[in-house]
Parts: C-alpha cells; sequence; structure tokens
C-alpha cells in the first residue's frame, strides 16, 4: 500500500501511540489525516504543527451516532486506523461489572462498529485497509489484564470473521499485536518497552507491506518464542503483576 495516496482516519490521536501515528503519517506523505478523540480541544496542537495536513474530530467510539457523523464528515478515508482502546487493571477475580462492560463496549464494540461503518466508506472509495491495534495478549493472557485482554481477543476473532466478506469490498484488515509501548496506559507496568515511537514506525512499515498480521518492534521476537515453546511464553506472561 502506497501511504501517498491514502487519506487515513485514526482514533485515539490525542495521545500516546495516536500521537506517534500522526507524526508517522504525516511524514509519509499521506494526503489528510482525520485525527479524532472524544475531546477535540486535545487536538488542537496537531492543527498548529500540521495545518492543512490534519482534520480535526470528536469521536468517540463507543457513540455510534458520532460513528455516523464521522463517517459523512471523513467520506474520502481508504485507511483506517483503530487505535482507541481502554486499559483496566483487574485481576480476572476482581474485575467486576463495570471494568467488563467499559472494556468490551470500547474495545471490542467500539472497533466494530467503526470497522462495519468506514468499511462502507472504504469501499465507496476504490477500497483500501482498516488496521485495528490489538495487542499481543491476544495470544497470552496477563492476569492483571482480564477484562483488556478477553476485549481484544474478541475484537481480534471479530476480524478475522468479517476479513472474507470485506476482501470482496475491497477492503483488507491488518490486526497488529504489540507488546509493551512506553505510554501513560502502561506508566505503573515495571518491565521493558518499545518507544511509541518506533511502534508507529513498525505498524506503517507492515501496512505498506499489506500484512495481515504485525508484530511490531519487539513483538515479532516474542511471537517467534511464541511459536517454538507457546506455553513458556504463556507462563512467563502470567506472572506479570
Amino acid at each position: 500500500m502506497n501511504l501517498e495516496e491514502q487519506t487515513v482516519l485514526l482514533t485515539g490521536a490525542n495521545r500516546g501511540l495516536g500521537r506517534s501515528f500522526v507524526d508517522s503519517l504525516v511524514e509519509a506523505g499521506v494526503r489528510k489525516v482525520y485525527a479524532t478523540a472524544r475531546n477535540v480541544d486535545q487536538l488542537s496542537f496537531l492543527k498548529s504543527a500540521y495545518g492543512d495536513k490534519i482534520e480535526l474530530l470528536t469521536l468517540d467510539i463507543t457513540d455510534t451516532q458520532q460513528i455516523d457523523v464521522a463517517a459523512r464528515s471523513a467520506s474520502d478515508v481508504t485507511l483506517l486506523l483503530n487505535n482507541a482502546g481502554v486499559l483496566d487493571f483487574a485481576k480476572p477475580l476482581e474485575t467486576d461489572a463495570r471494568i467488563l462492560n467499559r472494556n468490551m463496549t470500547t474495545n471490542f464494540e467500539g472497533t466494530y462498529n467503526m470497522t462495519t461503518r468506514f468499511a462502507d466508506v472504504i469501499a465507496a472509495n476504490g477500497g483500501g485497509r482498516i488496521v485495528n491495534v490489538l495487542t499481543f495478549l491476544c495470544f497470552v493472557s496477563a492476569p492483571l489484564f482480564a477484562a483488556y485482554n478477553a476485549s481484544k481477543a474478541a475484537s481480534w476473532s471479530m476480524a478475522m470473521s468479517l476479513r472474507p466478506y470485506l476482501r470482496e469490498r475491497g477492503v483488507e484488515i491488518s490486526n497488529v499485536f504489540p507488546t509493551s509501548i512506553d505510554t501513560d496506559m502502561l506508566a505503573a507496568l515495571d518491565k521493558d518497552k518499545d518507544t511509541p515511537e518506533d511502534v508507529a514506525r513498525s505498524i506503517l512499515e507492515g501496512v505498506v507491506a499489506e500484512q495481515e498480521d504485525i508484530f511490531p518492534c519487539g513483538a515479532r521476537a516474542t511471537f517467534d518464542r511464541w511459536r517454538e515453546d507457546y506455553k513458556a511464553v504463556e507462563m512467563a506472561f502470567s506472572k506479570i503483576a
């Protein structure tokens, strides 16, 4: 995929990996980035930095009406980056309905609704790609993030179910499986992490190569270890606390 020919909509653009995505997309020469967040005021610095390359949209991916408005406003999109998400620190026996619903509503339902609505937009523009930022915890589980793990794994499963149907319409799906990224979301976790800048660049390299499954930065070595001995990797991740 030639990024210079793409018009991009990015969810969760206000911080962390989303902020780094904006920088990398502009650097790659995309036509335009629709940068979205629940509070659009948090994105004003992007407009100051990049001018007409950036268009700001208010978007809460748990709100289907806002998704419809975004799809009408960004009717020229050819590349969707489903980056927005939530993460709650709670072990499985401590995960209550509020935590479970928050993670499933955002990470699973929100991503699904964005995918199905923007698939229509992308197909109408001649085809393109949807990229889901998931987690390596789709393959294993870190019990400290029980609801997050489950919501991202569900999103992965749904993306695989959608893939053959969307492909018929010229819309491809890439799923991304990062390990730890050095962002506010994981600030409390004391372990080695990839920088969001490196992860954003690595993901876009996978998009250019049209990879269906993208393992950015350190996730590639972790995946290789998982293929060699998945039970050993599962045991290692189970000790994250």
